[in-house]
C-alpha cells in the first residue's frame, strides 16, 4: 500500500503545481480575461481599483497681460490705456508614480502655466511644483506634498503587443474621473508630428481632451502608457489615441529627476529621409537610411568626418530604415559613447567612427 501511495504521489503533486500554475496565469497572467465580481459579471474593476486613486487631475492658469487699447484705438495717439490682466484656465490629467508625491503627465497640459492645482480622487488638491520638463517627448514631471498618497506601478508584466486590452483613465472634457476601454491598435508609432522623438502606443480607447497625461493601463492596472494625444481633423474622438510607452516615461522622469533635464546623445547634423527619387539619384537599390543634408561646424559628426551628401544606412552595424529611427538611436546613447556610423559616400559604402555629444535642451516656447 505504501509503494501505491509513493508511485502515485509524485504525479498527483506534479498535476497539482501545473494546475495551480495555469489557474493562476488565466487569472493574473499578462493576458488575463477580466476577474468577476461580486454578481459573477466579467469587470475589469479590479484593475481600475487598483490604478484608479494615482490618476489625478490637473488644473492650470496663466495670466495673461492684455491692453485696452487693442479695444479702442482710435485713442493710441492720445492718451496711455491700462493693461489688464485676466486668467486663462485649462484642465488635464496626471498619474502619481511614486508615494513621495512624483506625478507624470503631458508637457503640453502644464506648458506657460504660471499656477498648477493636482485634485486627488479622494478629495485632496494640493499645489504641484514643476520638477522638469521634456518638450521633446511631450512629457513633464511634476511634485506635490503630501502624504499617503496611491500610486501606480510602472509597466505590466511584459512587453506590450498589438490585442492587448487596455483602459484609459482621465478626466476627459472635464466631466471628472474616466475610464474607458479599447486595445493596442499599434506599437512603435512615430513621423506623427507630435513631438520631436515619437514611439508611441496606439489604441482605441477613447482619449478626448482633458485625458492627456493621463494612465494607459493593462488589465492587471499596470502602467504601461502616458495618454499623449488623438488623432483627429477636428479634435473629436476617431478611436486613433497614442500614447507614451512607460519605460520611456520612466527615463525621462529619472534623468529629470536626476539632472533637471533629459540627457540625451547628439550627433550634430540634419537627416532627411531617403525616398525612391533620392535613392535612385544617389545609385542606391534600396530606400533606406537617411540623407546628411547639413552638418554642425564642430559638433561630433563634424570632428568625426561625416559630409554633407553622406546617406546613413546604419548604425554600429545595425541597418536603419530611415533617417528618423537613426536620430532616435542616437540620442538615445550616452554622451563620450563611441558608435560607428555605416554610410555611403559616392556610391561607395563606408564607415566613420564618432564619439556622441550631448544634446543641447530643447527651447521651449
Amino acid at each position: 500500500m505504501v509503494r501505491v501511495i509513493r508511485f502515485f504521489a509524485g504525479p498527483i503533486f506534479a498535476g497539482l503545481a501545473v494546475g495551480l500554475a495555469v489557474l493562476w496565469w488565466y487569472e493574473w497572467g499578462p493576458s488575463a480575461s477580466p476577474a468577476k465580481n461580486d454578481t459573477g459579471v466579467a469587470s475589469y474593476s479590479g484593475a481600475v481599483n487598483h490604478a484608479a486613486p494615482a490618476v489625478v487631475n490637473i488644473y492650470t492658469t496663466q495670466i495673461v497681460t492684455s491692453d485696452d487699447d487693442a479695444e479702442a484705438p482710435l485713442f493710441n495717439n492720445f492718451m496711455e490705456q491700462p493693461r489688464r490682466e485676466r486668467a486663462l484656465s485649462s484642465l488635464g490629467s496626471g498619474v502619481i508614480v511614486d508615494d513621495s508625491g512624483y506625478i507624470l503627465t503631458s508637457y503640453h497640459v502644464i506648458r506657460d502655466a504660471d499656477e498648477i492645482l493636482v485634485a486627488l480622487r479622494d478629495g485632496r488638491d494640493s499645489p504641484a511644483r514643476v520638477v522638469g520638463t521634456d518638450p521633446e517627448t511631450d512629457l513633464a514631471l511634476l511634485h506635490i506634498a503630501l502624504e499617503d498618497l496611491p500610486e501606480v506601478e510602472l509597466n505590466g508584466n511584459g512587453p506590450v503587443q498589438v490585442g492587448d486590452v487596455v483602459l484609459a483613465i482621465g478626466n476627459p472634457l472635464g466631466v471628472g474621473q474616466t475610464v474607458s476601454m479599447g486595445i493596442v491598435s499599434a506599437t512603435g508609432r512615430s513621423h506623427l508630428g507630435i513631438a520631436t522623438f515619437e514611439n508611441f502606443i496606439q489604441t482605441d480607447a477613447a482619449i478626448n481632451r482633458g485625458n492627456s497625461g493621463g494612465a494607459l493601463i493593462d488589465t492587471n492596472g499596470h502602467l504601461i502608457g502616458i495618454n499623449t494625444a488623438i488623432l483627429s481633423a477636428d479634435g473629436s474622438w476617431q478611436g486613433i489615441g497614442f500614447a507614451t510607452p512607460a519605460s520611456i516615461a520612466n527615463e525621462v522622469m529619472t534623468d529629470l529627476i536626476e539632472h533637471g533635464r533629459v540627457i540625451r546623445g547628439y550627433l550634430g547634423v540634419t537627416v532627411q529621409d531617403m525616398t525612391p527619387s533620392l535613392a535612385e539619384s544617389f545609385g542606391i537599390d534600396d530606400v533606406r537610411g537617411g540623407v546628411v543634408t547639413a552638418v554642425v561646424v564642430d559638433s561630433p559628426a563634424h570632428k568625426g568626418g561625416l559630409q554633407p551628401g553622406d546617406v546613413l544606412v546604419g548604425v554600429n552595424g545595425d541597418p536603419m530604415a530611415d533617417g528618423y529611427e537613426a536620430m532616435n538611436r542616437i540620442a538615445g546613447m550616452k554622451p563620450n559613447q563611441d558608435v560607428t556610423l555605416d554610410i555611403i559616400r559616392n556610391r561607395q559604402p563606408m564607415s566613420v567612427d564618432v564619439i556622441i555629444g550631448t544634446r543641447p535642451p530643447a527651447e521651449t516656447e
